[in-house]
């Protein structure tokens, strides 16, 4: 680096832009320090306007100076007064050549958000960057979306075990008529009553009536057919209003089927009128005693559910007969006022332990009925199978919190087969994977089958038939679709999501109509119900601050890729409105929407890459917002996560590094900062100086930001190493490059950038859990010490090199200040304990230091405290002393080192010109990177 660029000394301005944090304290130090870069802006700027005008009458006066001279010495040579005049300009040249690349610099070290969010206004990578780590949890390779040879399954035999694996073709079955007494039986057996199944059979015999409301598949209909069992059963045995249950598993029931399905096309009225005719004929006497079960559909267009009149008749009608009757319908706004008048009750689901261990237990009896004396006993049998279902490779491929009772029954088969001998391991991990995957094919199997049919009014040519009903009917699938996309955001999050997407999915289905969906149907209850959802309380960032929330989760961890799987892979006309509902969240300013909604169209693309790449990535690697390139590059990052499409990724990045433009070198810059993006660091690094050398400097901003990211990996020091080959190449730009990763290793926090998802984890043994809001820099010193003097030799060229080093030192200050937290308790002192002696190791570093801290105790506005100043500036020129006593400690401070709050007035200021300086108190650094550079 030429002499002209290396100057020695440090700003007098703060830092405009503060180290983020994570915790409280860093909190209020981010708002004090905001407080104060505002009040410093405006003094910066009316001094820039001072120091503007001071230049003019400095320029003005020079040019008197020189009309004076010539009328003065008119005789004077020409030729010599030219060459002076010619000096003076071009030293004027010289000072602004300078102060445009010290501006220059400066802009290197902008937040890359900056551009999209202001420049003085708070980014939130930070907050960005944890999103993605949890979001990353919710697909780990190895789930069912990674680990299956296909997207869907119809069944599978497997020993002498047939697993009805397919979805469930609701009406496809029985629709109206008696339950077979085999049937009947059977749930006597093994059926297990959920919690306050007492009070669904005390509200049944009082009232005859029943409206049971549940989610599909949570065993509703095996809770009204067993209610119904029973009640009829007692009423014939003459316990009807007794308080027992009146039957058993080993009680028969009077002749003649007493539970009776209804078609539910008929409705409520059809019945209670057929109930009435019945009586005073010959069927009087057979209706007696008889429960009915009736399953309403209420999410068909154009479906309204019965009245409270209705119920009333039908009420009525059974009292009249000595009958029972249950409607189940499921829960929703549609069901709501149902179940919140006199007849409706919620039906919880069944315990999942124990349903799963009567099903297991039913398996293991009914292979001991047919075998020998010889064979293993059942209860030892059952005991191997609990012990299987407990491992966490058994859980992890199941990964579904509650199991649903048919749910249970394919795991107690695939149990009992293992442990039968039938069912080898790997089978039976991939059986438990299929337990998402089919419930995902339920979800989204003939939603819109409805849709296909004409209403009667557009056949007969009627113009105006009323607006569209499709928003309802999507909803639901809108609803799951956003929560595999968005889970562990905010419920309101999710909420605004799921609308936007039912909007493109009715669009995209019925394009001639305006969708409708009444503004006050909501129901947060039904929505959690229908996508078997869970909301925990939890914070979330607002421009850096966290804020208590509602969280909304899948209970289970398979459930979102199962549903991006089938949604992908089995729904292709779907594919349009989501790719249009993604390219919107990409818009979104909260980063827990859009940061995970980039991992998830990552997933997306890994099932069809050139769909995805197609219609989102190139797309979005075009635009011309950075938080768009940032949602491009992080769906590439997720993608290269996969082995099948690493490859892939790596070529495309490094053509978009080397010919692509400047918003996909943008983009690829941005992706390489994850670490996945190419093949080694080597030739990350390569792709990266390609980008930030390029057109003078372009992109140097984003290009040194990544370079930091990547020193959080295990390989760090050859990327401290390549920093340092830039700082002392021959052309600027890559020496602004070099330049600016320094001074952000200094800027940035770790929570920014680490990549690890388990690193920052509460429980994580990682030793950079308790550090997410400490300084890159500092948080490398206090972890790996042997990156120490590397650091400090990169950080001592860039506060020795006159572009760079105004903000260089405004950094050095930010660290200096992170040493304790406000409440006096230690911050990042250790990290300051090991960098700052490497960094003050001659004489002129410990001048600029002793001037930085004295600064530092003479602001106004944050006036160090006298005793922090003494102890940072021990720890930079007496590390030996660390170890000792603090008591001499301090006295020998208060002795050693001045302690007015401004500087000394005999010390020289560090950027007093060098050649001022005493011969020997040239930095050694310097004059050994020049030996070393010209041999």
């Amino acid at each position: 680096m030429s002499d002209d660029e290396q100057a020695g000394g440090a700003a007098d301005d703060a830092p405009e832009k503060p180290a983020g944090g994570r915790s409280s304290d860093a909190d209020d130090k981010k708002a004090d320090d905001k407080r104060s870069g505002d009040r410093k802006a405006g003094d910066r700027k009316a001094g820039d306007k001072k120091a503007g005008d001071d230049k003019k009458q400095a320029k003005d006066g020079k040019k008197q100076a020189r009309d004076d001279r010539s009328r003065d010495d008119e005789g004077e040579d020409d030729d010599e007064k030219s060459a002076e005049d010619e000096a003076e300009d071009e030293e004027d040249e010289r000072e602004k050549e300078r102060e445009r690349a010290a501006g220059r610099f400066k802009a290197y070290t902008r937040d890359p958000l900056a551009e999209d969010q202001g420049e003085d206004g708070p980014t939130d990578l930070a907050a960005a960057a944890r999103t993605r780590r949890a979001t990353r949890l919710l697909f780990d390779v190895g789930r069912d979306l990674h680990r299956f040879d296909r997207s869907y399954f119809n069944n599978a035999h497997i020993g002498d075990i047939n697993l009805r694996l397919g979805a469930r073709r609701f009406g496809a079955g029985m629709r109206s008529g008696p339950v077979p007494e085999d049937e009947l039986r059977r749930l006597r057996r093994a059926h297990v009553e959920p919690e306050g199944y007492v009070r669904l059979r005390t509200a049944l015999r009082a009232r005859r009536l029943l409206v049971l409301g549940a989610a599909p598949g949570t065993g509703r209909t095996s809770t009204a057919l067993s209610l119904l069992d029973e009640v009829t059963t007692s009423a014939a045995n003459g316990t009807g209003t007794g308080t027992g249950t009146g039957t058993g598993p080993d009680a028969e029931p009077p002749a003649g089927s007493r539970v009776l399905r209804v078609d539910p096309d008929g409705g409520v009225r059809q019945l209670a009128a057929s109930l009435d005719e019945s009586r005073g004929g010959e069927g009087e006497e057979a209706r007696a005693g008889v429960g009915y079960l009736l399953e309403l559909s209420l999410t068909r267009p154009g479906a309204l559910p019965p009245d409270e009149m209705d119920l009333d008749e039908l009420a009525a009608a059974l009292a009249r007969c000595e009958a029972f009757a249950v409607i189940v319908v499921t829960v929703g706004s549609a069901a709501n006022p149902l179940l919140a008048g006199r007849y409706g009750m919620i039906c919880p689901p069944a315990p999942t332990e124990e349903l799963l261990a009567t099903r297991l237990r039913e398996r293991l009896e009914e292979h001991a009925a047919g075998a020998g004396e010889d064979d293993t006993a059942p209860a030892d049998l059952l005991a191997r199978a609990e012990r299987v279902a407990d491992r966490e490779e058994v859980k992890d491929a199941v990964g579904l919190k509650d199991l649903r009772p048919a749910e249970a029954e394919v795991f107690a088969s695939l149990l009992a087969g293992h442990v039968l001998g039938d069912v080898s391991h790997d089978a039976l991990l991939d059986g438990c994977r299929s337990l998402a995957a089919v419930q995902a094919q339920e979800w989204f199997a003939g939603v819109d089958r409805a849709l296909t049919a004409r209403p009667a009014e557009a056949e007969r040519g009627d113009r105006n038939p009323g607006r569209s009903g499709t928003a309802t009917l999507f909803h639901p699938v809108a609803f799951r679709i956003a929560l595999a996309v968005l889970g562990g955001a905010s419920h309101s999050a999710v909420a605004a999501a799921a609308h936007l997407l039912t909007w493109e999915l009715s669009v995209q289905s019925d394009p001639d109509s305006t969708p409708a969906r009444p503004l006050f149907c909501d129901d947060p209850e039904a929505d959690r119900a229908l996508s078997r959802a869970e909301l925990t309380e939890g914070k979330v960032e607002v421009d850096g601050h966290e804020v208590p929330a509602r969280l909304i989760w899948y209970r289970g961890s398979a459930l979102p890729s199962a549903v991006l799987t089938e949604l992908w892979d089995r729904h292709f006309p779907v594919r349009a409105p989501v790719v249009r509902w993604l390219r919107q969240l990409a818009d979104d300013p909260r980063d827990q929407v859009w940061m995970r909604a980039a991992v998830a169209a990552g997933e997306l693309c890994v099932r069809d890459f050139d769909h995805g790449y197609t219609e989102l990535i190139r797309p979005l690697a075009e635009a011309t917002t950075n938080r768009r390139l940032i949602f491009a590059a992080t769906t590439l990052d997720q993608a290269a996560g996969h082995a099948s499409h690493r490859k892939a990724v790596h070529r495309l990045i490094g053509d978009w590094s080397k010919k692509g433009t400047p918003s996909q070198r943008w983009s690829a810059a941005w992706a390489l900062g994850y670490g996945n993006a190419a093949a080694t660091m080597d030739d990350t690094l390569d792709a990266l100086a390609r980008i930030g050398v390029r057109d003078e400097g372009e992109l140097v901003t984003v290009a040194s930001h990544n370079v930091v990211r990547l020193l959080v990996l295990p390989d760090a020091a050859e990327a401290l190493a390549r920093m340092a080959e830039w700082t002392h190449h021959k052309r600027e730009p890559y020496q602004d490059l070099g330049l600016a990763a320094t001074v952000r290793l200094a800027l940035t926090t770790v929570d920014e950038l680490l990549m690890d998802p388990d690193s920052l984890g509460d429980d994580s043994d990682s030793p950079w859990a308790d550090r997410g809001d400490w300084p890159v820099a500092l948080a490398l010193a206090a972890i790996r010490p042997e990156l120490v003097e590397p650091m400090a030799d990169l950080m001592w060229t860039a506060l020795n090199t006159a572009r760079s080093k105004d903000v260089a030192v405004d950094a050095l200050e930010e660290l200096l200040r992170s040493a304790v937290r406000k409440d006096g308790t230690e911050w990042t002192r250790p990290g300051l304990a090991e960098l700052l002696p490497a960094l003050a190791t001659e004489e002129h570093d410990r001048r600029r230091l002793d001037w930085l801290l004295r600064r530092m105790m003479s602001d106004p506005e944050k006036p160090l405290p006298d005793a922090d100043a003494r102890d940072l500036w021990w720890l930079a020129v007496a590390p030996e002393e660390r170890t000792r006593q603090d008591g001499p400690r301090q006295d020998r401070r208060r002795q050693e080192w001045p302690g007015p709050h401004r500087p000394h007035p005999d010390r020289p200021h560090p950027d007093r010109p060098r050649q001022e300086w005493p011969r020997q108190d040239r930095p050694r650094r310097e004059r050994t990177r020049e030996e070393e550079r010209h041999g």
